[in-house]
């Protein structure tokens, strides 16, 4: 087997993980990033609609600063983040905006003069100052006091993508594709790496590393209806809780996007919405003024997506062969500003649906989009359990974004946070001296390599991979949406415990030689069945309603009593995840109040520990 070495291994190579690589390069350390697919293909490069930046330059920012971002973060979190780290980010994303300008990031820049924007469908004028010309400009996106979303089009993702493969290239930065995790080689206190899969033989491999961070990304494809790719899997999360000593942070804190095209689920960009679209219903009339009477459309997405979940219930949806949909209007913003600053939207449109935005309609119904849940860490990235591993990006629980996050904050905690921990990891990296235990690294090798073995020779059973999967998903569906009760979790688990025992006889229907993508989808079922089993349990313990996760029966937000945030261990030899708590934040800055939006009853903390743990910013 062969086996590499480098000072930090960062195991994906979307945005996250090719900053942090940056950062260890820029210091000196030698890197190598493993991704699935070629780095330029991660699903970073899908994100449309921008980074959010207190820079404050276009009209619609003048006077925003790093507070009130601040602010409109914890908000948006519905006080489920850590504000400590919340404020690290505020204050870091103007600045790293800025780097990555000067990197060769393409940003719309400040035109001065008179122009147009919408808001609820009605045209207004602003006059964007002369002296601000050429400056990075913004548009608006939900749940935020001030226009502060930076942009290129709505291709930033890919846009920033291209910039920091670049970047990866001019620093020597060894970029390699069709490498996949499998496991981590640890003993318990340390991570000295993982054993990989090469994609393209099925040979597997041994990296070795002083540090090692999981930067891949997302778990959508647990769900049968997600905006994301099929590589955000949860293979980075995966090995990190088969660990047993790495808990998964929040994993019943799950994000659904409001407008996932129907059928298909891909996502159209926050953005339509931030630059004047409109939700319509059966009538073709506008509802989200009745609900959200001050954000309206601009709500943050949780609430978008249970406002628009809510006017189906009450019989305002479309009916259509693929389901209920209601209907996104951007007919008004015009052909120009279409085919310019929406140009991905109107591809999708005429290329998935066979719809021109300029004249039609776009179906949309909410659907899965994104993972508060991760790989809990400190404020410095570190991972829990284990000495040595990072986490950084939608991977990660940092924890910034608490029960819901903000569009256009995830995309910036990307550069943001893997700027911050890449710091961090340099640090650690210079005062920190290994040894690799060989005995350790031979055994994991050995149990990976028999784990395949056991596959191919089809003595572990006939379980259908695909089959299992697919039961998965619908499970989630049905149990872990936006809304959820007792009852339907309930049943969500009780399947989810069968899918368990059944992950662990699956059987290949293919031969499992050379780059077999059924053997890659059978070593990591069982560690996805985990996964949705944490997002399912923890759900059906935490009897409140906070951001993103909706109980029905419980819809109060209790600060009394879940202020906080929950970490979902899997010991060797359970068949149940371990769930454990500790506190949402070490301090407030804000303490916990109303969002201003999305109401509900709230049952509030006592005020003596709240104003305890309060502090009081010095300017």
């Amino acid at each position: 087997m062969q086996t590499y070495y480098s000072d930090l291994l960062v195991i994906g190579a979307g945005l996250a993980g090719e900053r942090v690589a940056v950062e260890s390069a820029l210091a000196g350390f030698n890197v190598i990033c493993l991704s699935i697919v070629p780095a330029r293909r991660s699903h970073s490069s899908a994100a449309q609609g921008g980074m959010q930046a207190a820079l404050g330059n276009c009209a619609m920012g003048e006077g925003d600063n790093v507070d009130v971002h601040f602010m409109d973060t914890v908000k948006g979190s519905d006080w489920g983040c850590d504000q400590e780290v919340a404020r690290l980010f505020a204050d870091a994303a103007p600045i790293e905006m800025r780097r990555l300008a000067h990197w060769g990031v393409p940003w719309n820049r400040v035109v001065p003069g008179t122009s147009s924007y919408f808001k609820g469908g009605e045209k207004f004028e602003k006059f964007e100052k002369p002296e601000k010309e050429g400056l990075i400009t913004a548009r608006s996106f939900g749940g935020t006091a001030k226009w502060r979303t930076c942009y290129t089009s709505d291709g930033t993702g890919h846009a920033v993508m291209c910039t920091m493969d670049n970047k990866c290239a001019e620093l020597g930065i060894n970029v390699l594709d069709r490498k996949e995790a499998i496991s981590l080689i640890h003993d318990g206190e340390q991570c000295m790496g993982a054993i990989v899969r090469c994609l393209r033989t099925g040979k597997l491999e041994t990296y070795l590393a002083k540090a090692t961070a999981i930067c891949t990304g997302g778990f959508g494809r647990l769900y049968k209806a997600t905006t994301n790719a099929v590589i955000c899997d949860g293979g980075g999360h995966v090995i990190a809780q088969d660990t047993g000593v790495v808990p998964i942070g929040n994993p019943e804190a799950i994000q659904f996007h409001p407008t996932g095209i129907v059928p298909t689920d891909i996502l159209v960009t926050e953005g339509c919405r931030g630059d004047g679209g409109t939700l319509l219903d059966v009538n073709e009339e506008r509802f989200m003024h009745i609900y959200e009477p001050e954000k309206a459309e601009l709500a943050s997405r949780d609430v978008v997506s249970r406002r628009m979940t809510e006017h189906m219930r009450a019989g305002k949806g479309v009916q259509s062969a693929y389901g209920e949909h209601l209907w996104l209007d951007i007919r008004h913003l015009g052909d120009k500003h279409i085919s310019t600053k929406l140009r991905e939207v109107d591809e999708i449109c005429q290329n998935f649906l066979g719809v021109d935005a300029r004249t039609q309609l776009i179906p949309v119904r909410p659907t899965q989009h994104y993972t508060m849940a991760g790989v809990r860490t400190d404020k410095n990235g570190a991972a829990y359990g284990l000495k040595g591993l990072f986490s950084a990006g939608e991977a990660a629980c940092w924890d910034m974004h608490g029960f819901n996050r903000l569009g256009g904050n995830s995309l910036a905690e990307t550069v943001v946070a893997g700027g911050i921990i890449g710091v961090k990891i340099v640090e650690f990296l210079k005062g920190y001296e290994t040894s690799f235990k060989t005995g350790v690294i031979n055994a994991e090798a050995k149990r990976q390599q028999e784990r395949i073995d056991n596959l191919i020779s089809g003595r572990l059973g006939k379980e259908n991979v695909y089959k299992v999967r697919a039961e998965m998903q619908e499970a989630l569906m049905q149990g872990c949406f936006v809304f959820r009760n007792e009852k339907d979790l309930t049943t969500c688990v009780e399947v989810l415990q069968g899918l368990l025992e059944r992950s662990g006889r699956i059987g290949l229907v293919s031969k499992g030689l050379g780059a077999n993508h059924e053997v890659a989808a059978a070593l990591k079922i069982q560690g996805q069945v985990r996964l949705a089993m944490c997002i399912a349990q923890a759900a059906l313990v935490r009897r409140e309603s906070r951001g993103s996760h909706n109980r029905e029966d419980f819809p109060a937000r209790d600060d009394q009593n879940w202020l906080n945030r929950t970490l979902a261990y899997w010991p060797e030899g359970q068949t149940m995840p371990e769930l454990k708590y500790e506190e949402a934040t070490p301090h407030f800055e804000i303490p916990p109040g109303e969002r201003g939006y999305g109401g509900g009853k709230i049952i509030h903390a006592d005020p003596k520990e709240i104003e305890a743990k309060t502090i009081t910013k010095s300017k």
